[in-house]
């Protein structure tokens, strides 16, 4: 069964962050694992917990999966991902 990849609106700010040659990267990258593996990486807790953390390079990548969806939440550098945005 093909696992359904949904983006919140806020990921296309957080790309915007990144050069556009590394953003189709991390979207491409993001989509093979997740479409590969489901929630691979490690499992959050505290405030986040339920929510997943892969990653690609120095970056993580927050996302929420069920059985048969996955919904990318925040894209970031390691250093700032889990912060609050202001």
């Amino acid at each position: 069964m093909a696992v359904q990849i949904d983006h919140k609106a806020s990921v296309a700010k957080d790309l915007r962050k990144v050069r556009a040659k590394r953003a189709s990267q991390f979207v491409n990258k993001i989509e093979k694992k997740l479409r590969e593996a489901g929630h691979e990486g490690v499992a959050l807790s505290g405030e986040f917990t339920g929510l997943f953390r892969p990653r690609v390079g120095d970056y993580r990548i927050i996302d929420a999966c069920t059985e048969d969806a996955c919904l990318v939440l925040r894209i970031g550098h390691r250093n700032e991902v889990y912060r609050k945005r202001a």
